[in-house]
Order: structure tokens, then sequence, then C-alpha cells
């Protein structure tokens, strides 16, 4: 698969509003185009999923593991695979540069497209792209300078070329149209926006005419990707909530599940009740902006709480979570366990984190380590044992508590991909297969 990497010097810099211009430009095409979030982002992914017109990945070398990040590749082949960047090219966990954008085109050997807008500056661009042009291992091979009219362009391409030797391949030009609305912690999740498509296609006609994609698409390299082997199927089926309230999910652990197991999907806002199933996974989202449709759909909230009851194991991440507490911003919810959510004015936690388990649960021993992400704008106050030391990697000073169980309901405000956790995975699986054979469950 032929791949390029799209990053910047920095958030903010317009590199997710030219990665999908790019996707779409290609796709247009005729090129089948894999797409790919670095990072841990679900928002920015579903953006891509759009532009490309199919399902995309996220490659996190944290969450993942660098095997785990290529059986992402695999799961995910097509003819080109376009890589958006997270936060700055070098900017990795704490502070170097460790599960970085560059860490990945590094381990990769994807060749890189930095963005760069300018502020105020001219001349200075120079250095300041020079230097992470030059640093030791960077793949940056081409510059796209953003927000710049076609005169700025012109003159600073001359001087890009002439003291950095690296080509511009083109820009794109200041348009309000072109400005991507952000709610808590990115972007507005795209299937909220009536005009996310025009959007995207927007951006798509622009690029055709003030970049090279022709050019780009030459420095793409080719990586080599394994065939994706799927895993064993297992005697197991999982209802996963999917709508509006309940749409963070990594793509990953949805084929894995897919692959494992019978899925079917439902909603926890419009269906009645839960779909018959050994396990329920509840994943993130904004519950809180759908908390009046949430609490007025009695039935559903019934359902969960009698799977609870009955001994169905019940995960619950994020969104997911405050979903089965007993309220959001008072509005009631399925009262699993007994805690009230709230929304908060600034970000309550935001980062990788490592998960210790203090005993053991439906995810594993007590001992064991779970690589994980965490953010969120909520609290959650609740009066229950918890049975997770989170902690901050490389930063151990962090530290927190987390993660409650109410017999095989686990819930916890991190999100996991099951790529870089397979042994959490198996222990999941493993633990509903057992309780199966003794109920002797046959769908």
């Amino acid at each position: 698969m032929k791949s390029i990497l799209i990053t910047g010097p920095s958030s903010n810099s317009g590199k997710t509003t030219i990665t999908l211009a790019l996707t779409r430009a290609i796709s247009n095409r005729g090129y089948k185009i894999s797409a790919f979030k670095a990072g841990p982002d679900f928002i920015d992914l579903r953006y891509l999923e759009m532009a490309s017109g199919k399902q995309a990945g996220n490659l996190d070398i944290h969450l993942m593991g660098i095997d785990g990040v290529r059986t992402s590749l695999s799961m995910n082949y097509g003819e080109y695979g376009i890589v958006e960047g997270a936060m700055g090219y070098f900017d990795g966990i704490y502070n170097g540069f460790e599960n970085s954008s560059y860490h990945i085109s590094n381990e990769l050997d994807i060749p890189t497209i930095l963005v760069y807008r300018p502020k105020g500056e001219m001349f200075s661009v120079i250095p300041k792209i020079k230097g992470m042009v030059d640093f030791s291992g960077s793949k940056i091979k081409g510059i796209i300078l953003n927000e710049v009219n076609e005169r700025i362009y012109r003159l600073l391409r001359e001087k890009i070329e002439e003291y950095i030797g690296v080509e511009v391949l083109g820009y794109l030009p200041k348009d309000k149209k072109l400005e991507l609305e952000s709610r808590y912690l990115g972007l507005v999740w795209p299937d909220n926006r009536k005009d996310s498509q025009d959007f995207i296609s927007r951006a798509a006609n622009i690029a055709e005419k003030t970049l090279s994609i022709d050019r780009i698409l030459g420095l793409a390299n080719e990586i080599q990707v394994e065939d994706y082997k799927h895993e064993g199927k297992r005697n197991i089926k999982v209802a996963i909530a999917r709508d509006g309230a309940f749409n963070f999910y990594y793509r990953e652990n949805l084929k894995l599940l897919e692959n494992t197991c019978k899925v079917e999907y439902f909603s926890p806002i419009k269906d009645k009740e839960v779909p018959s199933a050994d396990l329920i996974y509840l994943g993130g989202g904004y519950p809180e902006l759908f908390k009046e449709e949430l609490t007025a759909n009695k039935d559903m909230i019934r359902s969960i709480r009698e799977k609870a009851e009955e001994g169905v194991f019940i995960l619950a991440e994020a969104g997911g979570f405050m979903y089965l507490v007993s309220s959001i911003e008072g509005h009631a919810m399925c009262n699993i366990f007994k805690g009230h959510s709230r929304m908060t004015n600034r970000l309550q936690r935001f980062g990788y984190v490592d998960m210790e388990l203090r005993e053991d649960t439906i995810l594993g021993k007590k001992g064991d380590i779970i690589k994980g992400h965490e953010y969120h704008q909520s609290t959650i106050d609740i009066d229950h044992k918890p049975l997770f030391n989170i902690s901050k990697p490389k930063d151990i000073s962090r530290r927190w508590l987390c993660g409650y169980s109410f017999k095989n309901v686990l819930a916890y405000y991190q999100h996991i991909n099951f790529l870089g956790n397979r042994k959490t995975f198996n222990h999941l699986l493993d633990s509903i297969e057992n309780k199966r054979k003794r109920d002797k469950i046959v769908y």
C-alpha cells in the first residue's frame, strides 16, 4: 500500500482539512483510499470515513504497539493509505517524541508532508521549517502552505525551495467555509453537521486547483502490509450500542468483535430493548447531548438493568459509563451504579494512561496493566469501590482511581484498543465463553 502522512508543526495547523481534501480528491480519481488517524482520536476518524467512503483506522503505538499498528494497516488495505498526524509532528508522550507522528513515520517508513500556516511572518518560516526537515530521521518530503493567498504562496515557495531544498506542493486559501467547528476536545461529530459532505467536497474541489496532487501521489511510499488474519471464531454474541449518543469506538475493536463473534448493533435512543447477547458494549460519545431522549426511553433503561441483574457481561467506556450511573445532568439513567454525572467547563482528564487492575475483573487478573486513553469534560460522583489504579506513562506521580463493577458489568472512563491489549480481549471472551458453557446457552 502506497502511503503518505500529513502533519503540522502543531495542532490547529489545518492538517485535518487538507487531509480530508486530499482523501476526497484522490478518491474522486478512482483510487481506493484507506484513511488513518495517528493517535487515539475518534472524530477526525469519522470525517476521514466520510471523505474516503470506507471505514478508517487508528495508528497508535502506545495503545496498539507497533505490531498492532501493522495489524490496523492490514485490516484496512487500499491502493493508497493517507494518514492524518496528531498534534505536532514530533509531539509524543510526556516531553518526548515517543508515539508521535514522527515516531510512526519512522517505524513504517512513511514519507511526510508538512502543513504550515504562516502567522505574521515571511522569511521566518524558513528556519522553522528547516529545523523540522533537517531533524534526524525526519521524513518530511514536501510542504503545503495553509491559509495564504496565491501571491504569498509564490513568494514563500521560492525561498523554501531555495534554502531548504524541499518541494512546496501547493496551498489552501483562507476560507471561512473551510473551518471546522469544535466541541469540547476537538471537532464536532460530523454526523451532527448537516453540511459535512458539502464541506469535504468543497475542500476537495479547491485542492484540485491549488495542490499538486499528482506530485503528492508520487511521493507516497510503498509499505509492506501483510494480509489480515482473522481471529478464530467464538461462540459469543455481542450487542454494540451505536447511535448519536454512543459512537466513539476504535474501528479495530469493532472488526475484532465482528470477525470473532456474532455482532448486532442497537440504539439506546430508539430501540426498546437490548438484543439477546452474551456481551453488551457501550462505547463513548456524547450522551449528554441526548440525555432527554435517553431518559425518555424507559424500556431500554429497564432492559439494560434487567441484563445487568441477570449477569450478562456489560462493558461500558466513558459515555457508556455515564449512561449506567443514576443520572446525567439531573436526567435519570440506568442507575446500575449509584452516581451522578455532570458536565464541567474544562477538561477533567486528557491523555494516555496505564490501567492497573487492583482486583480480578472481566478484563483481567489483579496486577494486569492495560494501555488506554482518557479524555472527558464530565465528572461522576460515585459511591462504589474503584478497581483500577490509573497513572500517566512516564509520569507516575500523577495517579487516580477508576473502574467500577456490578456482577458482570464493568464501567470506566478510559478507552481501550484491543489490538494493543490482546490478552485483555481474550480474557474477556474466555470469561464469557466459560459462562456460556456453564449456563448451557444456545442461540
